[in-house]
């Protein structure tokens, strides 16, 4: 299940901006990106509630991922009927299926993880010990379909594999919704064989309009930790697309000067980016045990600090020898920067919350990083793009260093601020109990 879910995502997530440039919409990258935030403000919580309350999560995250996928296929097909490195004849409608695609698939993050713990329970085990295993082999998918579309071509000699220059590379094309949409319907049916995950018995009595809807999930915000725990969440959370969006535009756009266009790196952006999800894999088994030495604060402070590294490195980098280390230790600290945040919040939030609100949490805590924070981070990272950078020959070319020592400025201010506000309570996570 972790798998096929992070692959749905892989797909597409790190290379898309390639391929909106090519499609006429290259000046509303971050608008693509912030759509995901914005979905991530209500349907996560509202799909969380469903789950809670009236469908069992593992049914409701397939009905998720075919819709999701049905209209990401229909992306596809939009740019197979514009044509091969042509504008998209409507572009509305384009945009249109790709925000109902990810509506229905940003709800399927928190699902997942509440099926899986819900299960891992059932089964008698610790989702501190136990879950961040899982969780890694969503990153080998996510690592899987990145290697797949920036190899990938189809072109008048037909379907192959290349790590050299050719602009019919799936990274590049409208043939990377194709896939994601391809792998949604599969995992649809697949969530179709999981064990069942029973709802939790509401109790007997008179249940006020708020906790029939679900919403006292944010009850969790009257509790000083929690607040500020999802407050600093929504400001971590506007890092999360920046380098999502921007990273493979970015690499790419060396193709553009003479002295890097047949570097590997311009030309691999997505499987050198890659890098990023192996690091990912590695840092998800780190998790139990920085968790139960040095709990919440230290873990997302580690993260914080290393969104700083992120950010910085890509700054002072180019695609040959010796720059293209400091891409690559970018891409090391990614798995640090993203896990220590994503994947422990969600144990934390697991952890702190009634067990008939943990799925409305989850989509809780997805709101405020995926939405909230998601939404304003990448909005404002795109104004600061378009500021510094032009599209010019078919690559986002300017002031790119500029960008990304902002982007670290801001990381390092949120930093210092959480270290010196969040005080959590004086208790491991793993001996937290209902």
């Amino acid at each position: 299940m972790n798998f096929m879910e992070f692959a749905v995502w892989g797909a597409y997530l790190t290379c898309m901006g390639n391929y909106l440039g090519v499609a006429g919409l290259g000046d509303k990258i971050s608008w693509f990106y912030a759509i995901q935030g914005i979905v991530s403000i209500f349907m996560p919580t509202l799909m969380g509630i469903v789950a809670d309350k009236y469908i069992q999560p593992q049914r409701l995250l397939g009905l998720c991922h075919l819709a999701a996928g049905a209209f990401m296929l229909g992306c596809w097909w939009l740019g197979l009927q514009s044509g091969f490195g042509n504008e998209l004849t409507d572009k509305t409608l384009f945009v249109a299926l790709y925000s109902l695609s990810v509506a229905f698939f940003m709800p399927t993050i928190a699902l997942a993880n509440t099926v899986a713990f819900t299960i891992l329970k059932k089964n008698g085990m610790d989702t501190v010990r136990d879950f961040p295993p899982i969780r890694v082999l969503g990153t080998v998918g996510f690592i899987a379909t990145m290697w797949f579309v920036n190899c990938a071509y189809v072109d008048e000699t037909g379907f192959g594999f290349t790590l050299g220059e050719n602009l019919h590379k799936f990274q590049y094309t409208y043939m990377q919704f194709f896939v994601s949409g391809l792998l949604s319907v599969l995992l649809c049916a697949y969530c179709f064989t999981l064990p069942s995950c029973r709802l939790e018995k509401q109790q007997e009595g008179r249940v006020s309009l708020v906790e029939s809807l679900g919403l006292n999930a944010f009850k969790l915000f009257k509790r000083r930790q929690m607040a500020l725990f999802f407050i600093f969440s929504a400001l971590l959370g506007m890092c999360l697309q920046v380098t999502n969006g921007f990273a493979g535009p970015f690499i790419t756009s060396f193709k553009g000067q003479p002295e890097f266009a047949d570097s590997f790196a311009a030309n691999n952006a997505t499987l050198l980016t890659s890098i990023s999800q192996i690091s990912e894999a590695l840092c998800i088994l780190m998790i139990p045990f920085f968790l139960k030495r040095y709990g919440i604060k230290v873990v997302m402070l580690m993260s914080m600090f290393a969104w700083v590294f992120r950010f910085g490195f890509f700054g002072i980098g180019n695609p040959v020898m010796p720059g293209v280390i400091f891409f690559i230790l970018s891409c090391v600290v990614y798995g640090v920067a993203f896990d220590f945040f994503n994947v422990s919040g969600g144990i934390f939030v697991d952890q702190e919350c009634e067990p008939s609100i943990k799925a409305s949490a989850q989509g809780l805590f997805m709101m405020m990083t995926n939405g909230l924070g998601a939404t304003i981070g990448t909005l404002a990272a795109g104004e600061i793009v378009n500021s510094y950078c032009q599209w010019e020959n078919g690559f986002l070319e300017g002031e790119w260093q500029t960008c990304w020592f902002i982007f670290a400025s801001f990381a390092l201010v949120v930093g210092i601020a959480f270290a010196l506000v969040f005080q959590p309570e004086k208790k491991p996570i793993g001996d937290i109990r209902h």
